[in-house]
């Protein structure tokens, strides 16, 4: 199958700006050869910033922080010695490895393959695309399995429909990323988010409180609104784009479920329930060993933190359990042969991986992600919109989409960029709690178009799968389309909350009382 664009789709301005975005991203080198160079561009600019003196301010700390060159005696022998720590560090290598370990184990004995084919002809076609970009979102509650799990899923479910795999992937990577601060229940972003504003706002107030739902009407309601535009762009814009699948991976035939295929999915069903029952023992009842004596919430529970285990666990247990009745698995041989071979299909991301890992600790070791920030914040500060609420919030969206692009991990933005936000913007009247959502705006829809953030080879590695071409500029070209309309219709909705004035969350106020 060809990545070129020209597939049937209609020669629109916006279909023609991103086939020039696509071709110019694919006339890059291979990705694993662009971060290589990235990362030594990163080291000769750390160079000569740091001897032209570039610094600022942190406003945390209020501490100087300068370029560091990594070209220094001290930088070189930094990059020596931590190149294999840098790999082993990549947050997203072990997270994926050790979830397509178990995951691998259910595609390899049959069990997704049934599984697509019992939900595919069983659900109404017109429904899959919103449950796709809607199970995306609400997938964020569970910090990084979606990406590991729904978005491989969801390029397999729309292949079993005889629909281009990238289709699915595109929808659940919108769902996934660029919907990444939407969802109708409070997750451990938000608890972590609320602590940052918090402290930021002790600033001009040490008795100010903002807790975990601080967001929680607006994010409610954003869950639907991706949800809609996610849909929309995914059918009239990346359906017509992609055109007809004609690649060589071969799909699951929707035929009726073998009586095997029923025996393995009774025995699948039959190991997950109890499992699923362990698990809600473990950490609902009193004193369960899921939970945490210190901290009994369920957001703070075993469950929530190794969620990776469970996936892993959910994976392997009901796939070895299909195997055996479906009759796809002998031994512990083809146990141990299904996850040799999902680690072969893991081969290209794992050399990805490498040299990704170096470019962004590079890149953070620079500190240029965070002069980035600081001058940018600076800047918007000096807009002179002090008393104009709708364009200074759209300003702090912008700029948080902007830098989103330099540093993907919400907490570390929002570590850096409170100090100087939340007390800035308190003192002009504003409510924490609505600058933390602008922020939350502009950090999520960016996301899914920066190869900066961390799960983006990995990504890449899924659409590999059915066309070993794709390259970033496909990837990109496919996602932007719901970059640009998740920021024009999130921050739309963030304009008319504002002006009727309705609170972001349980007493969470848009602005602070006189």
């Amino acid at each position: 199958m060809s990545s070129a664009p020209a597939r049937s789709a209609p020669a629109s301005p916006l279909q023609r700006f991103l086939n020039i975005v696509e071709r110019a991203g694919n006339a890059l080198p291979h990705p694993a050869t662009l971060f290589a160079a990235l990362a030594i561009l990163v080291v000769l600019l750390s160079w000569a910033l740091a001897r032209l003196g570039v610094q600022v301010i942190n406003p945390g700390s209020g501490k100087v922080v300068a370029v560091v060159n990594l070209l220094s005696a001290e930088g070189i022998q930094r990059m020596i010695l931590e190149l294999p720590r840098n790999f082993l560090a990549y947050p997203p290598l072990g997270i994926s490895l050790t979830c397509m370990l178990g995951i691998g184990i259910a595609e390899y004995t049959g069990l997704m393959g049934a599984m697509l084919r019992l939900f595919v002809l069983n659900s109404p076609a017109r429904l899959i695309t919103p449950m796709v970009v809607f199970a995306g979102v609400m997938s964020n509650a569970g910090s990084e399995v979606g990406y590991v799990l729904l978005i491989p899923l969801a390029a397999a479910l729309y292949h079993t429909l005889g629909r281009h795999p990238l289709l699915g992937l595109a929808a659940a990577f919108a769902g996934v990323s660029g919907g990444y601060s939407a969802n109708l229940v409070v997750g451990s972003v938000d608890v972590l988010l609320a602590g940052l504003s918090e402290a930021a706002a002790h600033i001009m107030d040490p008795a100010y409180t903002v807790d975990a739902f601080a967001n929680w009407y607006f994010m409610g309601a954003s869950t639907f609104l991706i949800t809609a535009v996610g849909t929309w762009v995914t059918e009239k814009i990346v359906a017509p784009r992609l055109g007809d699948y004609r690649g060589e991976t071969k799909r699951e035939e929707l035929t009726p479920l073998s009586s095997a295929e029923k025996r393995g999915l009774w025995a699948a069903g039959s190991v997950t329930l109890g499992l699923t029952l362990l698990v809600l023992w473990g950490t609902l009842a009193p004193g369960g060993f899921l939970t945490d004596p210190e901290n009994p919430s369920f957001l703070e529970s075993y469950f929530i933190r190794g969620l990776i285990f469970f996936i892993f666990v959910f994976g392997l247990l009901p796939g070895i359990a299909y195997g055996a009745a479906a009759g796809t698995i002998k031994n512990d041989h083809d146990v141990m042969g299904g996850m040799t071979a999902t680690m072969k299909s893991m081969a290209s991301f794992i050399v990805l991986a490498f040299f990704a890992a170096q470019f962004i600790f590079y890149f953070n070791w620079t500190n240029l992600g965070i002069i980035t920030a600081v001058s940018g914040a600076e800047f918007i500060q000096h807009l002179g919109l002090e008393h104009m609420p709708l364009p200074l919030m759209l300003a702090l969206v912008l700029f948080a989409a902007a830098v989103n692009l330099l540093i993907s991990s919400a907490s570390a933005k929002w570590a850096l960029l409170a100090p100087v936000f939340v007390p800035m913007f308190m003192l002009l009247g504003y409510s924490p709690e609505l600058v933390q959502g602008a922020f939350r705006v502009g950090d999520s829809v960016t996301n899914i178009i920066t190869p900066l953030m961390s799960y983006f080879p990995l990504i890449l590695t899924f659409a590999h799968k059915y066309d070993p071409r794709t390259g970033i500029g496909t990837l990109i070209a496919t996602m932007l389309p719901y970059s640009i309309f998740f920021l024009i219709s999130w921050t739309v909705l963030l304009m008319a909350w504002i002006a009727l004035g309705i609170p972001m969350g349980p007493g969470a106020p848009l602005f602070l009382a006189k």
